[in-house]
């Protein structure tokens, strides 16, 4: 990046005002600074009565932030995380002491807390509670206040953050309670240490509630500000003095924040360390060579054991082995069975509820329940925590915060493993993925492909009864694509639950899946082993995928009227009106610069539109006014033979008996 940058002179209608502002905001500072003795400033900050109304403003202070935590954390997370009727009006709320003149806000305090107010007499018949002129009054007045503050901090910082780190935490068995406070807080920990700090400061500096609520009296609510107000009438050198003090704190406050005031999720922070490059494997299993199971007899706390008992210690009533049977309604509207260790590819176009499906199984989602059955038990009614479903999302969620060791091992520990061993178990999970010697490094300190597999380890370490991947391995390189697919087909053989993988790659649906789910609109278009998919695609999106020309039409005549315009001559016969989809294969189209003659009964002009190199060969997408868009695939020399290019007009032809078609 250059260290010179471009300056521009801003205009002087906008210069102006601003230097203006900033001399508004900056003379009063100014003013204390020239105004105060400096000779008399230590005489004046430990006089008695400062002394005491600083101590006491430091008691209400943190008083008021301890109070503030307790009621404004889970406060921010209902209002960052939780839909409800209102929520615009709760908002409102929190935002009205900001905004209220603190007086007003003092004399709305004595009618609600005050010994006249609403719950006042209540508080003090039952508890013995007088709130008004004690210090628990100064307390309440502070974090009626201040509270604000921490709670808009917090639900800025929550805001930022995804939701996929807390819902990966829910899917590996951790109670609401428990991903709040060992996922949440420490990656919102920039916000709620922002909001804090503003809260104290608010606290320490509040005067109008304090003083028409809980009153001025030395020693019980005389707090500094207070002070201050008294010593402007008597002694106005001493009170320039204490608001030195107090200015001087605020500018700490805000110095130490640095304009942190909506925090940083803690993932921003750790993305700053250098990630290490992708390392060959040193075990066995990630080994291009390794057999299709894993040959070592002797595993240490071998994870995948289906006799080893479950995360929780008890041995599994069904043997570790859990058919799926799912009914799903809604957006969604499929039945899925599925037999233990088979992996199904669910594919489709996007907005087809691939992820809504997942989602759905998980029960995170309204629109699409599932009626879930995994081995013999109904875990409908349960919540996401206590399915026994694991979720890897597309990046992973891997928890910024914790080693790659302790990640693993989350899932273990929020079912009640002990620690050692939780951590033995993961640690074996990790040698087995090939990141083993990774385990202590943080995830900004790992590669893309040490970065799934160890999602793909801390999934598979909680020992799910259902393994839902959400297009795993798309962010990553060719050669990591390739190592970690590899990785991932070994382990899933082993897999005693039903694997489901979203994907739009065509090479892992047929490399890892023993069936393809084909998703429209949320139903299933077709649902069969890959090699029948490839063969007979039902959806003119997957023939695309896998590297086909798909036409849609009806037939007709000993033809195929096509849906988009033309006519397709096939060797096949099929009633009229029947809908079905013609597949042919880019290598079955012949590509000439001139009308060809023999044989072929579908010939059509068209123009090169875009030339593609896909490994030896070429792909040319050919445009027609005849006919769809259609790919051929050539190579090279043929290429150069006939002086392809984009613009150059060619024509192109395709044998009756080299398309599949398929009713649809």
């Amino acid at each position: 990046m250059s260290r010179f940058r471009t300056r521009t002179r801003p205009p002087v209608a906008l210069a102006l005002p601003a230097l203006l502002a900033v001399a508004f905001l900056l003379l009063p500072l100014i003013g204390i600074l020239t105004r105060t003795q400096w000779s008399e400033l230590g005489e004046h900050l430990t006089s008695p009565g400062v002394v005491e109304a600083l101590r006491l403003s430091a008691v209400v202070s943190l008083w008021a932030l301890g109070l503030s935590l307790v009621l404004g954390v889970p406060l921010a997370w209902l209002l960052a995380r939780v839909p409800f009727k209102g929520k615009a009006l709760v908002r409102s709320l929190v935002l009205l002491p900001m905004v209220l003149p603190p007086t007003v806000g003092g004399v709305a305090l004595l009618l609600g807390f005050g010994r006249r107010g609403l719950l006042g007499p209540w508080l003090e018949g039952t508890f013995g509670i007088t709130l008004p002129f004690h210090t628990s009054g100064a307390v309440v007045a502070a974090t009626f206040v201040a509270m604000p503050f921490l709670v808009i901090s917090l639900e800025g910082a929550l805001g930022g953050l995804k939701q996929s780190y807390e819902e990966t935490a829910a899917s590996l068995g951790a109670s609401p309670v428990r991903v709040f406070f060992t996922v949440t807080l420490p990656m919102v920990a920039p916000g709620l240490i922002a909001g804090a700090a503003l809260t104290w400061a608010r606290a320490l500096g509040e005067f109008g509630a304090t003083i028409t609520f809980a009153g001025n009296l030395p020693g019980t609510t005389q707090t500094l500000p207070l002070q201050v107000y008294l010593l402007l009438q008597d002694q106005p050198e001493a009170a320039t003095s204490v608001s030195l003090l107090l200015l001087a704190v605020a500018m700490g406050v805000l110095i130490a924040l640095r304009g942190r005031w909506t925090g940083t999720p803690a993932d921003r922070k750790a993305a700053q360390a250098p990630p290490v490059a992708e390392e060959p494997a040193p075990t066995a299993a990630a080994q291009p060579s390794a057999p299709a199971k894993p040959a070592k007899p002797a595993e240490p706390a071998e994870p995948a054991e289906p006799t080893a008992p479950d995360a929780s210690g008890a041995t599994p009533r069904d043997g570790g082995r859990w058919p799926l049977h799912a009914t799903v309604t809604g957006f969604n509207r499929l039945t899925l069975d599925a037999e233990p260790g088979t992996t199904i590819a669910v594919v489709g176009e996007n907005g087809a509820g691939k992820t809504t499906l997942l989602r759905a199984l998980l029960g995170l989602t309204p629109r699409a329940h599932a009626e879930l059955r995994l081995g013999d038990t109904d875990v409908t009614a349960l919540p996401p925590h206590k399915r026994q479903v694991a979720w890897v999302p597309q990046d992973g969620a891997l928890f910024p915060h914790l080693s790659a060791l302790a990640n693993t091992a989350y899932g273990l520990r929020a079912r009640r493993v002990p620690r050692a061993e939780a951590r033995a178990r993961a640690q074996a999970w990790l040698d087995r993925l090939g990141v083993g010697h990774l385990a202590h490094r943080k995830p900004a300190q790992l590669s893309g492909g040490q970065a799934q597999r160890v999602a793909l380890a801390r999934a598979l370490a909680a020992r799910p009864r259902l393994l839902l991947l959400d297009e795993p391995l798309a962010a990553l390189d060719q050669t990591t694509r390739a190592r970690v697919r590899h990785t991932l087909r070994i382990h899933l053989a082993e897999f005693g639950g039903v694997c489901l993988i979203v994907t739009h790659d065509p090479v892992e649906a047929v490399s890892l899946a023993d069936r393809v789910l084909v998703l429209a609109d949320g139903q299933t278009l077709q649902d069969a082993p890959p090699v029948e998919v490839t063969r007979h695609p039902r959806s003119p999106w997957v023939a695309r995928m896998l590297g086909r020309n798909a036409w849609q039409g009806t037939a007709s005549e000993g033809g195929l009227a096509l849906a988009a315009g033309g006519r397709l001559v096939l060797a096949e016969e099929l009633p009229d009106g029947v809908p079905a989809l013609a597949i042919i294969a880019p290598e079955a189209v012949s590509v000439h610069r001139e009308r060809p003659a023999g044989s072929p009964r579908n010939v059509w002009p068209g123009t090169v539109r875009e030339i593609t190199a896909l490994g030896s060969r070429l792909r040319v997408l050919i445009g027609s006014a005849e006919a769809p868009d259609l790919v051929a695939e050539i190579t090279p020399d043929a290429a150069a033979e006939l002086g392809l290019a984009d613009g150059v007009r060619v024509w192109t032809s395709v044998k009756a008996t080299e398309i599949t078609l398929v009713r649809l």
